[in-house]
């Protein structure tokens, strides 16, 4: 009876191993964690405001270097816009596993080849705080550093 009890505590072990998440560089920087501080806050019964903390509105408007990985929005290899994340597409919770991130949408000066290797990127950070439905970031005129 032993036997089987520690057999099949190792078969339950081997399958554990097996199902290990790859983990990801890490890529959260000072800015992203201000990026991370943006929060929704319900104004009226199913109507919701995103809230900008003062430390996160001193960054608008500014240039920013970000780290991050390419999170395509349209097909092909090579874009001029596209959403950025500190995590990869296979950790997204719309394309894969995992919590939601913070993106940012990003504009670029020229195409960038899509890659799963994190890139980092500099560009103007502006606040979507019109309210609309877009992105609540933009990273405009960006270049691969």
């Amino acid at each position: 009876m032993m036997k089987k009890y520690i057999s099949f505590l190792l078969v339950l072990f081997s399958f554990t191993a097996i199902a290990q998440v790859n983990v990801h560089t890490d890529m959260r920087t000072p800015t992203w964690n201000l990026i991370g501080l943006k929060y929704d806050k319900q104004v009226k019964p199913l109507v919701w405001q995103a809230i900008f903390p003062p430390a996160l509105k001193a960054i608008n408007n500014k240039i920013v270097e970000l780290p991050g990985f390419i999170i395509p929005t349209k097909v092909g290899n090579s874009f001029t816009e596209f959403m950025f994340s500190i995590v990869p597409v296979a950790s997204c919770p719309y394309c894969g596993t995992g919590d939601i991130p913070s993106m940012i949408e990003v504009k670029t000066l020229k195409p960038i080849t899509w890659t799963e290797e994190p890139i980092i990127l500099t560009g103007k950070l502006v606040i979507n705080d019109s309210g609309d439905s877009r992105s609540a970031f933009f990273l405009l005129d960006a270049v691969k550093k």
